[in-house]
Protein backbone atom coordinates (compact mmCIF):
# COMPACT_ATOMS: atom_id res chain seq x y z
CA UNK A 1 0.00 0.00 0.00
CA UNK A 2 0.99 3.35 -0.91
CA UNK A 3 -0.02 7.07 -0.07
CA UNK A 4 -0.15 9.67 -2.48
CA UNK A 5 0.00 13.37 -1.14
CA UNK A 6 -1.15 16.28 -3.84
CA UNK A 7 0.16 19.84 -2.55
CA UNK A 8 -0.85 23.45 -3.85
CA UNK A 9 2.57 24.66 -3.62
CA UNK A 10 4.41 24.62 -0.26
CA UNK A 11 1.49 21.65 0.98
CA UNK A 12 1.73 21.69 5.10
CA UNK A 13 0.28 18.03 5.23
CA UNK A 14 2.78 17.67 2.26
CA UNK A 15 6.08 19.13 4.83
CA UNK A 16 4.60 16.69 7.64
CA UNK A 17 4.56 13.89 6.24
CA UNK A 18 7.81 14.03 4.36
CA UNK A 19 9.70 15.28 7.31
CA UNK A 20 8.29 13.35 10.13
CA UNK A 21 8.08 9.74 10.52
CA UNK A 22 4.73 8.22 8.97
CA UNK A 23 2.59 7.02 11.05
CA UNK A 24 0.39 5.14 8.53
CA UNK A 25 1.33 1.53 7.64
CA UNK A 26 2.00 2.86 3.87
CA UNK A 27 5.66 1.72 2.85
CA UNK A 28 5.90 4.25 0.51
CA UNK A 29 4.39 8.34 -0.05
CA UNK A 30 4.76 9.86 -3.02
CA UNK A 31 4.38 13.60 -2.83
CA UNK A 32 3.44 15.48 -6.29
CA UNK A 33 2.94 19.11 -6.10
CA UNK A 34 0.72 19.90 -9.06
CA UNK A 35 -0.02 23.55 -8.58
CA UNK A 36 1.33 24.77 -11.82
CA UNK A 37 -0.73 21.67 -13.81
CA UNK A 38 -4.18 22.74 -11.75
CA UNK A 39 -3.87 26.72 -12.52
CA UNK A 40 -2.66 26.02 -15.99
CA UNK A 41 -5.09 22.95 -16.95
CA UNK A 42 -7.92 23.46 -14.87
CA UNK A 43 -8.26 26.63 -12.96
CA UNK A 44 -7.21 28.68 -16.71
CA UNK A 45 -10.76 27.01 -18.58
CA UNK A 46 -12.51 27.75 -15.80
CA UNK A 47 -11.71 31.46 -15.74
CA UNK A 48 -12.22 31.29 -19.80
CA UNK A 49 -15.92 29.56 -19.59
CA UNK A 50 -16.52 32.03 -16.28
CA UNK A 51 -17.36 29.21 -14.81
CA UNK A 52 -20.41 29.62 -12.02
CA UNK A 53 -22.59 27.03 -10.43
CA UNK A 54 -25.92 27.96 -9.14
CA UNK A 55 -24.79 31.88 -9.85
CA UNK A 56 -22.82 32.00 -7.05
CA UNK A 57 -19.89 29.44 -6.55
CA UNK A 58 -16.50 29.20 -8.60
CA UNK A 59 -15.98 25.50 -8.12
CA UNK A 60 -12.62 25.38 -6.31
CA UNK A 61 -13.46 21.93 -5.17
CA UNK A 62 -14.91 20.29 -8.33
CA UNK A 63 -12.11 21.67 -10.40
CA UNK A 64 -9.79 20.00 -8.04
CA UNK A 65 -11.03 16.67 -7.75
CA UNK A 66 -9.78 15.47 -11.44
CA UNK A 67 -6.42 17.55 -10.90
CA UNK A 68 -5.84 14.98 -7.87
CA UNK A 69 -7.19 11.97 -9.11
CA UNK A 70 -5.36 12.47 -12.32
CA UNK A 71 -2.41 12.71 -10.36
CA UNK A 72 -3.35 9.38 -8.46
CA UNK A 73 -4.43 7.51 -11.84
CA UNK A 74 -0.44 8.17 -13.17
CA UNK A 75 1.43 7.17 -9.97
CA UNK A 76 -1.07 3.76 -9.84
CA UNK A 77 -0.62 3.18 -13.45
CA UNK A 78 3.85 4.07 -12.76
CA UNK A 79 3.36 1.49 -9.92
CA UNK A 80 1.63 -1.04 -11.56
CA UNK A 81 -1.20 -0.89 -8.47
CA UNK A 82 -4.51 -2.32 -9.25
CA UNK A 83 -6.08 0.05 -6.35
CA UNK A 84 -7.02 3.41 -5.59
CA UNK A 85 -8.56 4.69 -2.57
CA UNK A 86 -10.02 8.10 -1.58
CA UNK A 87 -11.70 9.56 1.97
CA UNK A 88 -14.62 10.78 0.25
CA UNK A 89 -18.17 10.25 2.43
CA UNK A 90 -21.11 8.58 1.00
CA UNK A 91 -23.06 11.57 0.95
CA UNK A 92 -21.40 14.23 -0.98
CA UNK A 93 -20.39 14.68 -4.65
CA UNK A 94 -16.33 14.15 -4.23
CA UNK A 95 -16.80 10.13 -3.97
CA UNK A 96 -18.26 10.51 -8.03
CA UNK A 97 -15.43 13.09 -9.07
CA UNK A 98 -12.76 10.66 -7.94
CA UNK A 99 -14.05 7.94 -9.09
CA UNK A 100 -15.44 9.02 -12.73
CA UNK A 101 -12.02 10.18 -13.27
CA UNK A 102 -10.25 7.15 -12.04
CA UNK A 103 -12.60 5.20 -14.42
CA UNK A 104 -12.18 7.54 -16.94
CA UNK A 105 -8.84 7.30 -17.67
CA UNK A 106 -8.15 3.96 -16.32
CA UNK A 107 -10.81 1.83 -17.02
CA UNK A 108 -9.68 -0.89 -15.73
CA UNK A 109 -8.61 0.12 -11.80
CA UNK A 110 -10.49 -0.94 -8.82
CA UNK A 111 -11.87 2.32 -6.13
CA UNK A 112 -11.80 1.25 -2.38
CA UNK A 113 -13.91 3.66 -0.98
CA UNK A 114 -14.46 2.83 2.94
CA UNK A 115 -16.95 5.17 3.63
CA UNK A 116 -19.30 3.03 1.13
CA UNK A 117 -18.51 0.01 3.45
CA UNK A 118 -20.82 -1.16 5.88
CA UNK A 119 -17.95 -2.43 8.30
CA UNK A 120 -16.58 1.13 8.05
CA UNK A 121 -19.40 3.28 8.88
CA UNK A 122 -21.60 1.16 10.86
CA UNK A 123 -18.45 1.43 13.16
CA UNK A 124 -17.50 5.15 12.67
CA UNK A 125 -21.08 6.85 12.55
CA UNK A 126 -19.94 10.09 12.11
CA UNK A 127 -17.08 12.63 12.38
CA UNK A 128 -17.08 12.99 16.62
CA UNK A 129 -15.96 9.00 16.28
CA UNK A 130 -13.43 9.48 13.91
CA UNK A 131 -12.51 12.56 16.01
CA UNK A 132 -12.35 9.83 18.84
CA UNK A 133 -10.48 7.29 17.39
CA UNK A 134 -7.83 9.97 16.13
CA UNK A 135 -7.15 10.94 19.68
CA UNK A 136 -6.47 7.27 20.32
CA UNK A 137 -4.01 6.53 17.90
CA UNK A 138 -2.02 10.06 17.99
CA UNK A 139 -3.22 10.88 14.74
CA UNK A 140 -3.10 14.78 14.32
CA UNK A 141 -6.09 16.40 12.89
CA UNK A 142 -7.16 20.05 12.48
CA UNK A 143 -10.78 19.28 13.22
CA UNK A 144 -11.29 19.62 17.44
CA UNK A 145 -14.87 19.29 19.16
CA UNK A 146 -14.46 23.23 19.24
CA UNK A 147 -14.07 23.89 15.45
CA UNK A 148 -16.20 20.65 14.20
CA UNK A 149 -16.45 21.52 10.38
CA UNK A 150 -14.65 20.12 7.56
CA UNK A 151 -12.26 22.11 5.64
CA UNK A 152 -10.95 21.51 2.19
CA UNK A 153 -8.63 23.63 0.91
CA UNK A 154 -6.33 23.81 -2.04
CA UNK A 155 -4.80 26.39 -4.35
CA UNK A 156 -8.11 28.25 -5.83
CA UNK A 157 -10.21 28.40 -2.11
CA UNK A 158 -11.32 26.45 0.66
CA UNK A 159 -14.68 24.94 1.73
CA UNK A 160 -15.88 24.94 4.84
CA UNK A 161 -18.79 22.45 5.74
CA UNK A 162 -20.70 20.36 8.35
CA UNK A 163 -20.56 20.22 12.42
CA UNK A 164 -22.46 23.39 13.56
CA UNK A 165 -22.79 24.54 9.57
CA UNK A 166 -25.27 21.64 8.81
CA UNK A 167 -27.81 24.44 10.27
CA UNK A 168 -28.15 26.59 7.94
CA UNK A 169 -29.88 29.35 9.98
CA UNK A 170 -26.45 29.36 12.06
CA UNK A 171 -23.88 31.92 11.17
CA UNK A 172 -20.06 31.40 10.53
CA UNK A 173 -18.33 31.72 13.84
CA UNK A 174 -15.67 33.95 14.25
CA UNK A 175 -12.59 32.67 13.36
CA UNK A 176 -13.29 30.49 10.83
CA UNK A 177 -12.10 32.40 7.58
CA UNK A 178 -8.90 31.35 6.63
CA UNK A 179 -7.98 32.98 3.81
CA UNK A 180 -9.45 36.21 3.86
CA UNK A 181 -9.74 39.42 6.10
CA UNK A 182 -12.67 40.28 7.72
CA UNK A 183 -14.22 43.05 5.34
CA UNK A 184 -15.01 45.31 8.24
CA UNK A 185 -11.24 44.98 9.28
CA UNK A 186 -9.52 45.23 6.03
CA UNK A 187 -6.98 48.26 4.87
CA UNK A 188 -8.88 52.00 4.22
CA UNK A 189 -6.95 51.96 0.72
CA UNK A 190 -7.98 50.00 -2.27
CA UNK A 191 -5.03 48.13 -4.18
CA UNK A 192 -5.58 48.43 -8.07
CA UNK A 193 -4.47 46.23 -10.40
CA UNK A 194 -4.14 45.73 -13.85
CA UNK A 195 -4.56 42.27 -15.23
CA UNK A 196 -3.68 41.55 -19.22
CA UNK A 197 -5.53 38.44 -20.85
CA UNK A 198 -4.34 36.93 -23.59
CA UNK A 199 -6.63 34.61 -25.17
CA UNK A 200 -9.39 34.56 -22.38
CA UNK A 201 -6.27 33.33 -19.67
CA UNK A 202 -4.74 35.92 -17.43
CA UNK A 203 -0.77 36.35 -18.79
CA UNK A 204 0.53 39.75 -16.03
CA UNK A 205 -0.59 41.07 -13.01
CA UNK A 206 0.99 44.87 -12.27
CA UNK A 207 0.02 46.63 -8.75
CA UNK A 208 -0.26 49.82 -10.31
CA UNK A 209 0.51 51.74 -7.27
CA UNK A 210 4.28 49.98 -6.30
CA UNK A 211 5.01 48.27 -10.02
CA UNK A 212 5.01 45.25 -8.50
CA UNK A 213 4.53 42.40 -11.65
CA UNK A 214 4.08 39.01 -11.69
CA UNK A 215 3.96 36.93 -15.01
CA UNK A 216 4.29 33.38 -14.14
CA UNK A 217 0.58 31.41 -14.00
CA UNK A 218 1.55 30.34 -10.68
CA UNK A 219 2.80 33.33 -9.36
CA UNK A 220 0.11 35.47 -10.57
CA UNK A 221 -2.34 33.41 -8.99
CA UNK A 222 -0.73 33.38 -5.61
CA UNK A 223 -0.28 37.08 -5.65
CA UNK A 224 -4.08 37.55 -6.75
CA UNK A 225 -4.75 35.69 -3.58
CA UNK A 226 -2.52 37.17 -1.40
CA UNK A 227 -4.21 40.77 -2.52
CA UNK A 228 -7.42 39.96 -2.60
CA UNK A 229 -7.01 37.65 0.88
CA UNK A 230 -5.84 41.11 2.07
CA UNK A 231 -9.31 42.66 1.20
CA UNK A 232 -11.30 39.91 2.38
CA UNK A 233 -12.53 39.01 -1.39
CA UNK A 234 -13.98 36.10 -2.34
CA UNK A 235 -16.21 34.96 0.89
CA UNK A 236 -19.60 33.31 -0.03
CA UNK A 237 -22.05 31.51 2.30
CA UNK A 238 -24.66 29.78 0.25
CA UNK A 239 -27.50 26.58 0.30
CA UNK A 240 -26.22 24.47 -2.62
CA UNK A 241 -27.93 21.35 -4.67
CA UNK A 242 -25.56 18.10 -4.95
CA UNK A 243 -25.65 15.96 -7.72
CA UNK A 244 -26.84 12.99 -5.90
CA UNK A 245 -29.79 14.96 -4.47
CA UNK A 246 -29.49 16.73 -1.90
CA UNK A 247 -29.08 20.41 -0.86
CA UNK A 248 -25.92 21.35 1.52
CA UNK A 249 -24.55 24.35 3.35
CA UNK A 250 -21.09 25.52 2.08
CA UNK A 251 -19.02 28.49 2.95
CA UNK A 252 -16.27 28.86 0.54
CA UNK A 253 -13.47 31.27 -0.08
CA UNK A 254 -12.11 32.14 -3.48
CA UNK A 255 -10.23 35.11 -3.16
CA UNK A 256 -7.60 35.02 -6.79
CA UNK A 257 -11.05 33.80 -8.78
CA UNK A 258 -13.23 35.73 -7.54
CA UNK A 259 -11.05 39.18 -8.96
CA UNK A 260 -10.24 37.32 -12.25
CA UNK A 261 -14.06 35.67 -12.80
CA UNK A 262 -14.90 39.96 -13.19
CA UNK A 263 -11.71 40.87 -14.65
CA UNK A 264 -11.90 38.18 -17.42
CA UNK A 265 -16.05 38.92 -17.49
CA UNK A 266 -15.37 42.57 -18.25
CA UNK A 267 -12.95 42.26 -21.12
CA UNK A 268 -14.99 39.28 -22.65
CA UNK A 269 -17.74 41.15 -23.18
CA UNK A 270 -15.35 43.93 -24.67
CA UNK A 271 -14.12 41.87 -27.21
CA UNK A 272 -16.28 39.86 -27.91
CA UNK A 273 -19.13 39.62 -30.94
CA UNK A 274 -22.69 39.33 -28.74
CA UNK A 275 -23.65 36.18 -30.64
CA UNK A 276 -20.89 34.02 -30.04
CA UNK A 277 -21.20 35.16 -26.56
CA UNK A 278 -24.96 34.12 -26.01
CA UNK A 279 -23.63 30.32 -27.55
CA UNK A 280 -20.38 30.57 -25.30
CA UNK A 281 -22.55 31.26 -22.26
CA UNK A 282 -25.02 28.32 -23.05
CA UNK A 283 -22.14 26.12 -23.26
CA UNK A 284 -20.83 27.08 -19.73
CA UNK A 285 -19.25 23.60 -18.30
CA UNK A 286 -20.49 24.25 -14.83
CA UNK A 287 -23.56 22.17 -15.40
CA UNK A 288 -20.81 19.19 -15.50
CA UNK A 289 -18.12 20.04 -13.38
CA UNK A 290 -19.98 19.51 -9.84
CA UNK A 291 -21.06 15.82 -10.93
CA UNK A 292 -17.08 14.71 -11.82
CA UNK A 293 -17.37 14.79 -15.71
CA UNK A 294 -14.46 16.73 -16.44
CA UNK A 295 -13.30 13.82 -18.63
CA UNK A 296 -16.58 13.17 -20.46
CA UNK A 297 -16.50 13.88 -23.98
CA UNK A 298 -19.59 16.64 -23.62
CA UNK A 299 -17.41 18.68 -21.58
CA UNK A 300 -13.58 18.15 -23.61
CA UNK A 301 -16.08 19.39 -26.46
CA UNK A 302 -16.88 22.07 -24.57
CA UNK A 303 -13.63 23.13 -23.47
CA UNK A 304 -12.51 23.35 -27.19
CA UNK A 305 -15.77 25.51 -28.18
CA UNK A 306 -14.94 28.09 -25.15
CA UNK A 307 -10.50 27.66 -26.47
CA UNK A 308 -12.20 29.01 -30.00
CA UNK A 309 -14.32 31.54 -28.50
CA UNK A 310 -11.67 32.87 -26.32
CA UNK A 311 -8.66 33.94 -29.36
CA UNK A 312 -9.72 37.54 -29.45
CA UNK A 313 -10.29 38.26 -25.67
CA UNK A 314 -7.32 40.16 -25.27
CA UNK A 315 -6.36 43.65 -23.10
CA UNK A 316 -6.07 44.70 -19.99
CA UNK A 317 -8.13 45.16 -17.05
CA UNK A 318 -7.73 47.54 -14.56
CA UNK A 319 -9.45 46.80 -11.14
CA UNK A 320 -9.86 48.42 -7.29
CA UNK A 321 -9.71 45.63 -4.85
CA UNK A 322 -11.70 46.94 -1.39
CA UNK A 323 -13.41 45.91 1.20
CA UNK A 324 -14.78 42.76 0.39
CA UNK A 325 -15.60 43.89 -3.43
CA UNK A 326 -13.63 43.81 -6.77
CA UNK A 327 -14.41 46.90 -8.62
CA UNK A 328 -14.24 47.55 -12.64
CA UNK A 329 -11.98 51.05 -13.24
CA UNK A 330 -11.49 50.46 -17.28
CA UNK A 331 -10.32 48.46 -19.68
CA UNK A 332 -7.93 48.71 -23.12
CA UNK A 333 -7.91 46.08 -25.60
CA UNK A 334 -6.39 46.26 -29.77
CA UNK A 335 -8.46 43.88 -30.53
CA UNK A 336 -12.15 45.34 -28.85
CA UNK A 337 -15.44 46.03 -30.84
CA UNK A 338 -15.80 48.41 -29.07
CA UNK A 339 -16.49 51.85 -31.57
CA UNK A 340 -16.13 54.99 -29.78
CA UNK A 341 -16.99 57.21 -32.46
CA UNK A 342 -20.05 54.89 -33.45
CA UNK A 343 -21.52 54.96 -29.70
CA UNK A 344 -20.96 58.90 -29.37
CA UNK A 345 -23.58 61.07 -28.39
CA UNK A 346 -21.72 64.04 -29.65
CA UNK A 347 -20.86 62.54 -33.41
CA UNK A 348 -23.40 60.92 -35.41
CA UNK A 349 -20.00 59.03 -37.29
CA UNK A 350 -21.12 56.11 -39.89
CA UNK A 351 -24.31 55.33 -38.21
CA UNK A 352 -27.39 56.63 -40.08
CA UNK A 353 -30.55 56.93 -37.56
CA UNK A 354 -33.04 57.05 -40.14
CA UNK A 355 -32.32 53.17 -40.11
CA UNK A 356 -33.66 52.77 -36.70
CA UNK A 357 -37.23 53.04 -38.20
CA UNK A 358 -37.14 50.01 -40.32
CA UNK A 359 -35.68 48.32 -37.70
CA UNK A 360 -38.00 48.65 -35.14
CA UNK A 361 -41.01 48.23 -37.33
CA UNK A 362 -39.99 45.14 -38.88
CA UNK A 363 -39.02 43.74 -34.60
CA UNK A 364 -42.53 44.97 -33.18
CA UNK A 365 -43.95 43.13 -35.96
CA UNK A 366 -44.40 39.97 -34.46
CA UNK A 367 -45.54 41.85 -31.25
CA UNK A 368 -48.51 43.53 -32.71
CA UNK A 369 -49.29 40.21 -34.02
CA UNK A 370 -49.31 39.00 -31.12
CA UNK A 371 -51.52 41.45 -28.70
CA UNK A 372 -53.54 41.49 -32.35
CA UNK A 373 -54.44 37.60 -31.47
CA UNK A 374 -54.57 38.23 -27.65
CA UNK A 375 -57.36 41.00 -28.13
CA UNK A 376 -59.12 38.30 -30.20
CA UNK A 377 -58.95 36.03 -27.32
CA UNK A 378 -60.06 38.76 -24.62
CA UNK A 379 -62.61 39.58 -26.69
CA UNK A 380 -64.31 36.10 -26.29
Amino acid sequence: MSAVVWGWGISAAGLALAEAPLTTPAPQVFIEDVSREFVEEFIWPAVQSSALYEDRYLLGTSLARPCIARKQVEIAQREGAKYVSHGATGKGNDQVRFELTCYSLAPQIKVIAPWRMPEFYNRFKGRNDLMDYAKQHGIPIPVTPKNPWSMDENLMHISYEAGILENPKNQAPPGLYTKTQDPAKTPNTPDVLEIEFKKGVPVKVTNVKDGTTHQTSLELFMYLNEVAGKHGVGRIDIVENRFIGMKSRGIYETPAGTILYHAHLDIEAFTMDREVRKIKNDLCPCVFLPAGFWHSPECEFVRHCIAKSQERVEGKVQVSVFKGQVYILGRESPLSLYNEELVSMNVQGDYEPLDATGFININSLRLKEYHRLQSKVTAK
